[in-house]
Parts: structure tokens; C-alpha cells; sequence
């Protein structure tokens, strides 16, 4: 074998990337260790390519700012690897247009399932969703810890990436853990009629 095919072959594997038990546990990890409960493990190689993939684990009572990417628009896909998440999808005043647990089914002995009451626990409704730009939308981590697997078109741009919901705190704000346990019980409620 030439040196030109063992330098290619080492470029193939380098690009290579195995999603593993030891992975998320490392990238649990970071999101334990992080103010806001969460972290990215990116695996593609710069801001600007596309699309974006990446592991978005996240800790029970993490914030994410419900928003939307319609300028430009973006479509959006998460699979959820491990934990359960409630995906909310809002219209424009912040009212729940569609609630579903995503992931793993809960056991009645979950903190969240006896918090809120979910005597039988909670039934799973998908591992999954890819939503069309401009869905106003968030994730709820219901169980301990979550990795999710998102996709999205770059390249990232942080002043155009997304657009935040005006009638919800910004992160860092101080009402945004009342916010947190305020989406946690309407979350509940959502979850209560399916």
C-alpha cells in the first residue's frame, strides 16, 4: 500500500465519528460541570459547514430560550439517544400548539412522573421530530439527563442563528427558573391529555 493510500485512509477514519456509550457519558460530563446544565459536542468541523451535527446533552432544568429559525429559515431535526425530553411547539403569544415526550418512557418512580403525578409513568411518544423553519418551539428535559442528536443547516451565524421569543426571560435573567418550573407544569399538563 502507497503512502498516498494509508495518508487517505487515515483522513477517511480521522472524519469518522462514533456515537458510544463513552461519548455521552464524557459529554454528560462537560453539561454537569456547566452553569447551564448543558453542553454541544459538534461533529463537524467548523462554524460554517453544512449541515450541522451535533450532541446537545442536557441536565433536568436546563433552559432553552423557546425560539424559532425563520431568518433564514432552517429546518431542524433531534433524536433523542437517551433520557426524554417534552418538545413544545408555541404560536406567536407563547401558547402550546403541540406538546410530546421524546425519548425514553418514564417509569412512575422518575422524579418528574412523581412530582407531577403520572402515577403509571409516561408512555414515550416518538424518539424524534424534524420541524419546518419557523415553528416556534423548545425542550424540556423531563428526565435526569437527555442526549439528543440535532441536525441542522449551517453555517452558524450567532446574530441571525435563531430568533428568541419575546414572552419568554432571556437566559441569565432572574425569573428564568420560575419560567423553567412554569414550562415543567404546563409541559405536565400537555402530557396529562395524550
Amino acid at each position: 500500500m502507497s503512502l498516498h493510500c494509508i495518508g487517505l485512509f487515515l483522513l477517511i477514519m480521522k472524519q469518522i465519528h462514533w456515537l458510544t456509550e463513552s461519548l455521552f457519558d464524557e459529554v454528560l460530563e462537560k453539561a454537569r460541570s456547566s452553569p447551564r446544565l448543558r453542553t454541544n459536542h459538534n461533529f463537524h468541523d467548523s462554524m460554517e459547514e453544512n449541515p450541522h451535527r451535533f450532541l446537545n446533552v442536557m441536565l433536568r432544568g436546563t433552559y432553552i430560550r423557546p425560539h424559532r429559525h425563520l431568518k433564514p429559515p432552517k429546518t431542524e431535526s433531534f433524536l433523542i439517544i437517551r433520557g426524554a425530553v417534552a418538545f413544545t411547539i408555541f404560536d406567536e403569544s407563547g401558547k402550546i400548539q403541540e406538546c410530546r415526550l421524546l425519548g425514553e418512557k418514564q417509569a412512575p418512580d422518575a422524579v418528574f412522573c412523581q412530582e407531577y403525578g403520572f402515577g403509571d409513568g409516561l408512555e414515550s411518544q416518538g424518539i424524534g421530530v424534524d420541524i419546518v423553519p419557523g415553528l416556534w418551539h423548545t425542550l424540556t428535559v423531563i428526565s435526569d439527563e437527555c442526549v439528543c442528536f440535532e441536525v441542522k443547516p449551517g453555517p452558524y451565524q450567532p446574530a441571525d442563528d435563531k430568533e428568541f421569543a419575546a414572552w419568554a426571560p432571556k437566559e441569565g435573567e432572574a425569573n428564568v427558573p420560575d419560567f423553567v418550573k412554569s414550562m415543567e407544569t404546563k409541559v405536565a399538563a400537555a402530557l396529562q391529555t395524550k
